[in-house]
């Protein structure tokens, strides 16, 4: 059999069936990586070929999978803004060098193996940059439009892959770490008795919301709710450390708006572009009255005697903007029959329609009933059957015989 000529129209299709054919979707991403360098290390008769993954958060280039030199997947990340890699990753479009030198290139394994001549291509999703690609030979060699034009065809592939990977783990792993640090079981206060609910966003993906009971020495209750704009695992982090850091202020701050100010100066300085919302609500030894403020969060609903309400509280500006602003506290009756209903923004909110509505919906959803069966009740009425947004709720209701507890 004669193979076809490089360049030619029947070598090109042969190149496209090598990296499409049906077997490579079934392989797991690391499999796949592998299999499509080797694919492409024959068809493009090249020596070497290299997939480099941007890491964000350190926005350096960090190679993951290599055939010809494989030492690199150990060896080798490099800045972003540096070397053969970063040059590919800046421009965002090929570059070939036919003339290896340790002025352009970096990395010392491609100098040890006498690697001469490199393309490079970028690795894009959706217009954002996943990595690079690139390939190398041990002689000189002049890389022609048709091969640029394969490379970046299987770059696209491996993009595609990899981020899908990506977006599958971020999801597990926000999702793992957002569970861990929600409270598994509410724990049984005298005077109250709690239920709570927590769906993750279907569209948006898991994100940073959270609620939280605690007692606190002083006999006083402790209820939280909050958000951490930004979705997936990035956020899912960053509420972990707000909850933790408002857990610490609760033992030393006896004023809500106290600990929030004291949150707020955290982000602001080690949560830099980070925004949240958070109510911090403490609740009477005696039950009788619930001590509450909030930074940019919905106020909660109180239900009693019939009325359905929301606690009419000055709503302050969210933490992490950046503004020095004074924090207030407004101290709210709880008569014996109350029932109090904390939400994040993801149980009301649906796309094209006024928040207002929401609102309407969740009072009327709300009526005298054990906190078990009101936070079903406001489940099924209330928020959607995929909600675009995480829904976190905490029903807290004071028994009549709180206030002789």
């Amino acid at each position: 059999m004669v193979d076809a000529a490089p360049g030619s129209a029947e070598e090109r299709l042969r190149r496209l069936e090598a990296v499409t054919d049906s077997a490579l979707s079934e392989m797991e991403t690391d499999e796949l990586l592998g299999e499509l360098l080797e694919r492409v290390r024959e068809l493009l008769r090249v020596d070497t070929a290299v997939v480099l993954l941007l890491d964000r958060p350190d926005q350096r280039l960090v190679a993951m999978a290599a055939r010809g030199l494989e030492e690199q997947v150990q060896a080798f990340s490099i800045d972003v803004e540096r070397g053969f890699a970063g040059r590919v990753a800046q421009e965002r479009q090929p570059v070939i060098i036919e003339d290896v030198t340790p002025e352009v290139v970096l990395n010392p394994v491609l100098h040890d193996k006498g690697v001469r001549s490199l393309l490079g291509v970028p690795l894009l999703a959706a217009g954002d940059l996943v990595g690079v690609l690139h390939v190398g030979t041990l002689e000189p060699r002049h890389f022609t439009p048709e091969d640029v034009t394969f490379l970046q065809f299987v770059a696209d592939q491996t993009a595609l892959a990899s981020q899908a990977r990506l977006s599958r783990l971020d999801r597990s792993a926000a999702l793992a770490l957002q569970r861990s640090l929600l409270p598994t079981r509410l724990p049984n206060i005298a005077g109250m008795e709690m239920a709570a609910r927590y769906v993750p966003g279907h569209e948006a993906g898991v994100g940073g919301d959270w609620y939280d009971v605690f007692g606190l020495p002083t006999g006083w209750l402790g209820v939280v709710v909050g958000d951490v704009s930004g979705h997936g695992l990035r956020a899912a982090v960053v509420m972990g450390r707000l909850r933790s850091a408002l857990r610490a202020y609760a033992l030393e701050c006896d004023d809500p708006a106290d600990a929030l100010t004291r949150l707020d100066r955290k982000i602001r300085h080690f949560e830099t572009g980070n925004l949240a919302t958070a109510l911090y609500a403490m609740i009477s030894p005696d039950r009788a009255t619930m001590c509450i403020s909030t930074a940019g969060h919905l106020p909660p609903m109180l239900a009693s005697g019939g009325r359905v309400e929301a606690v009419t509280i000055p709503v302050d500006l969210p933490l992490g903007t950046g503004a020095e602003t004074s924090r207030r506290t407004t101290a709210v009756p709880l008569p014996e029959d109350a029932i109090i209903v904390f939400y994040t923004d993801g149980l009301i909110e649906r796309r094209g329609e006024p928040i207002t509505h929401g609102l309407e919906r969740l009072r009327a959803a709300i009526v005298p009933a054990p906190a078990e069966d009101l936070c079903t009740a406001v489940m099924q009425k209330v928020a959607e059957r995929q909600p675009m947004d995480d829904v976190a709720m905490l029903t807290v209701c004071r028994k009549a015989d709180a206030s002789r507890a």
